[in-house]
């Protein structure tokens, strides 16, 4: 039998990550505490690449991937850490129609003036999520994110800038 992958076990409730933080832990803190802590979201949106700010978060493996892919559930708690991290921002998921979409939620002013500006740690993040999120299983929420993401880049010019909207395109599409 082979050994559980931290992610998986992390991600299933059944193991912390390597602090001993639980999954659900990390989606009930505050807006203070997410934007303090800076080792938490490798956990919350695994990549296959090392992470410069956190080395010892674990790999997105392969079998990593296809067990996302295949698990409603695992897919449903990462969504719950996309939906933790767009209230973050001040964006709103809408899954009525077809099609996920977000767009600026009630206090986005508010919330956006922890992150919509040049250079800031969160555009890495976003990043992140995107690539998360299409590798995962949830290529849908990740386009309609990169949708909002460009939305805002039109109604708050020299904010976000052509670099990271490069990026963030790249991180959906594979580019």
């Amino acid at each position: 039998m082979t050994e559980q992958s931290p992610l998986i076990g992390f991600y299933s409730g059944e193991h912390p990550d390597d602090r001993g933080r639980q999954l659900t832990t990390i989606q009930s803190w505050d807006d203070a505490h997410l934007e303090a802590v800076h080792d938490y979201i490798q956990w919350l949106f695994p990549l296959p690449e090392r992470s410069a700010f956190n080395p010892g978060a674990p790999l997105l493996t392969a079998a990593d991937i296809e067990a996302f892919r295949a698990s409603t559930e695992l897919r449903g708690r990462l969504l719950a850490s996309f939906r933790r991290m767009l209230a973050f921002y001040g964006l709103a998921l809408d899954e009525a129609a077809d099609e996920p979409s977000i767009a600026p939620a009630p206090d986005f002013a508010r919330q956006s003036r922890n992150w919509l500006r040049p250079g800031n740690h969160n555009l890495l993040r976003l990043t992140r999520i995107l690539r998360c999120l299409t590798l995962l299983g949830l290529p849908r929420h990740a386009r309609a994110l990169l949708a909002c993401l460009e939305a805002l880049d039109r109604e708050h010019s020299g904010r976000i800038g052509p670099v990271t909207l490069r990026y963030w395109r790249g991180a959906v599409h594979g580019t």
